[in-house]
């Protein structure tokens, strides 16, 4: 009546003990089974060996790592390099691995026994690696531990192998970078020496050395126009005196000799008068003062082929003393004005030169900025690599004397002593589990389908109706005969007959 009604304790106890066969027997046979069919099976043996990474000894804060990329990531890239044809055909060969297959299934099953697996630790810190297991499964336990073993120095030697190619990688190509860093530094540095040599004095940061000379050259030009003034007035005056001396000369000399004085000769001096007045306050390109000039050097030279020139010039010599050191004194006041208006020449051209300095500081120091910029650029980029490139020479070296991070085999491939694979206790458990699913199962189907009424709960559950009493089977009869006559069970109604007996 299995699924009609509510099933008590008591219910499933009769069940178990009405279906014990049905629920012993399967439990009994297939773990024997399972027992049976795990014979059949090849076994499987698993060598394993653990590989635990060491950082490099020195620390980071003095050499950083040439290889700092994540090590899941050269972990992945290292298996798969390992367990390319090139390197896993030579390890079939050698051990002459699943001889039956060809060489493409082997190379596949061979690829599928070996397994990586990473360990994570917290002492390690968030994603680091303290380690990995390297296992290995095959047929034969000797042939398990000798394939580990060999997959084990193939990772040991990549990761070493792999680590001195990236670092000797780096340093070349920085080295490469740095040659090319360099040429580009010396290239601006010699654009900017050329810059500062073409713009010397124009250069940022020299205007107030300029202004200062511009200044100084001013007060200079300032005491030198005052000192050609001084000389001028002091030339007047010694005209003058000349001028009065000659007259005086020329009242007490004979009359034949007055005569002889050349209009010409005063003239010169008139003209030579003028321009010096002109020099004074114009430059030497003056036009006007030009004009005197030739008037003057024509006039010299009509004097110099007159006949009576040597006259003059006798006349001349025959001055009197005072006469003379006049004359020698105006001379030597010319050549004073002459030094002084080619100082105030000079002075001037300095004023000009420094207000030019001054008025082109702007655009020149544009012109700087753009050039300094460059060259800091290039400059700070040099440093940069210069850096990069002793820090990863040393990483390099660190590389080459194997104190950079390394894998350490911490147990020797193991030999195993029992198969992996297939555990008769799973086995074994696993038949006796599917034995009691099976019996309980056919047990659960078989009540399920069994219609017969085996106790008063099951006559209320079909007719709602309390039990009145029950005739239990004959205590002396025999197995027969209680299989064949069942029990009467009798029920009693106010207004219902009994029902009829059944069996």
């Amino acid at each position: 009546m299995l699924g009609h009604r509510p099933l008590k304790l008591e219910d499933y106890v009769a069940i178990l003990k009405r279906r014990a066969l049905f629920i012993a027997a399967p439990a009994v046979l297939l773990p024997i089974l399972a027992l049976l069919f795990s014979a059949t099976i090849p076994p499987q043996f698993v060598s394993q060996t653990l590989v635990l990474i060491e950082q490099q000894k020195v620390p980071d804060e003095y050499v950083k790592p040439v290889v700092s990329s994540d090590l899941d990531q050269r972990l992945a890239s290292m298996k798969e390099q390992i367990l390319s044809r090139s390197r896993i055909e030579p390890i079939i060969q050698r051990f002459n691995l699943y001889p039956g297959a060809s060489a493409d299934d082997r190379l596949d099953r061979v690829r599928k026994n070996i397994d990586i697996k990473p360990i994570k630790s917290e002492i390690a810190g968030a994603g680091a690696l303290p380690g990995f297991f390297i296992s290995y499964r095959s047929s034969d336990p000797h042939t398990a531990q000798q394939v580990c073993g060999e997959i084990t120095s193939l990772f040991v030697n990549e990761n070493l192998r792999a680590r001195e190619q990236s670092a000797q990688g780096t340093t070349s190509f920085i080295e490469s970078q740095l040659a090319s860093a360099k040429s580009n530094l010396d290239q601006q540095d010699a654009k900017l020496a050329e810059f500062q040599r073409k713009y010397i004095g124009r250069l940022p940061g020299e205007e107030s050395t300029n202004l200062n000379m511009l200044n100084s050259v001013n007060s200079q030009l300032e005491a030198a126009t005052q000192a050609l003034s001084q000389l001028q007035q002091q030339k007047a005056y010694q005209e003058s005196m000349l001028t009065q001396m000659t007259h005086e000369a020329s009242l007490t000399a004979p009359v034949a000799s007055k005569a002889a004085p050349d209009e010409r000769q005063t003239q010169l001096d008139a003209l030579q008068a003028q321009a010096n007045e002109l020099s004074t306050r114009y430059t030497p390109d003056y036009p006007d003062l030009i004009s005197l000039r030739r008037k003057i050097a024509d006039l010299r030279r009509e004097i110099s082929r007159s006949p009576s020139a040597a006259a003059a010039a006798a006349a001349r010599t025959s001055d009197s003393a005072g006469v003379q050191q006049i004359r020698a004194q105006i001379q030597a006041t010319n050549q004073g004005i002459a030094a002084k208006q080619s100082e105030q020449m000079q002075l001037q051209s300095a004023i000009n030169g420094y207000q030019g300095r001054l008025q082109a500081s702007p655009q020149v120091e544009e012109q700087y900025k753009a050039l300094t910029r460059d060259y800091q650029t290039a400059q700070k980029f040099y440093d940069e690599l210069l850096a990069k490139m002793n820090q990863s020479q040393m990483a390099t070296d660190l590389e080459h004397r194997q104190q950079g991070e390394q894998f350490r085999v911490m147990d020797e491939p193991n030999l195993p002593n029992s198969p992996e694979y297939p555990k008769r206790s799973r086995f074994l458990l696993g038949g006796l589990a599917a034995g009691l699913l099976l019996g309980l199962g056919v047990s659960a189907f078989l009540e399920y389908r069994n219609t017969a009424i085996q106790n008063e709960d099951d006559v209320f559950a079909f007719t709602k109706l309390p039990t009145l009493a029950v005739i239990a089977r004959a205590a002396n009869a025999s197995d027969e005969e209680e299989v064949k006559i069942p029990a009467w069970k009798f029920w009693l109604n106010q207004n219902a007959p009994l029902p009829e007996k059944r069996g």
